[in-house]
C-alpha cells in the first residue's frame, strides 16, 4: 500500500425512531469485524447525548486503501449497506486527515 497517511472517518447515522436498539445490535457486529481487519487502527461508536437515535461513528485506517478494503468487505455490504442502511434517516460520511501544528 503505497499511501501510509492515516484517515480517520467520522460518520453520523440519524436512526428512525424506534430503531435504535436494531440498529445498535447489528453494529456490534459490525465493530467486532472491523477491528480484525489489518488496515483499521480503531473502530469507535458514540451515541448523542442529546438524541439516542444519532449515533457518530469514529474510524481510524492506515490509508485510504484499507477504508476501500473496509467498505467492499462482505459483511460490511450485508450489515452496513444490506440491514442498517434502511432503518436509518439519514448518513453523512466523511473522510478526514488530521493537521498537525
Amino acid at each position: 500500500m503505497e499511501n501510509q497517511n492515516p484517515v480517520h472517518v467520522f460518520a453520523t447515522w440519524k436512526v428512525k425512531e424506534g430503531q435504535i436498539e436494531n440498529v445498535l445490535h447489528l453494529l456490534k457486529a459490525v465493530h467486532d469485524e472491523s477491528i480484525k481487519e489489518e488496515g483499521n487502527l480503531f473502530y469507535k461508536i458514540h451515541q448523542s447525548n442529546t438524541d439516542k437515535n444519532t449515533l457518530i461513528l469514529f474510524e481510524g485506517y492506515i490509508n485510504e486503501e484499507a477504508v476501500t478494503a473496509h467498505r467492499n468487505s462482505s459483511y460490511f455490504q450485508d450489515l452496513v449497506i444490506g440491514k442498517i442502511v434502511p432503518l436509518l434517516e439519514n448518513r453523512e460520511i466523511f473522510l478526514t486527515t488530521l493537521l498537525k501544528f
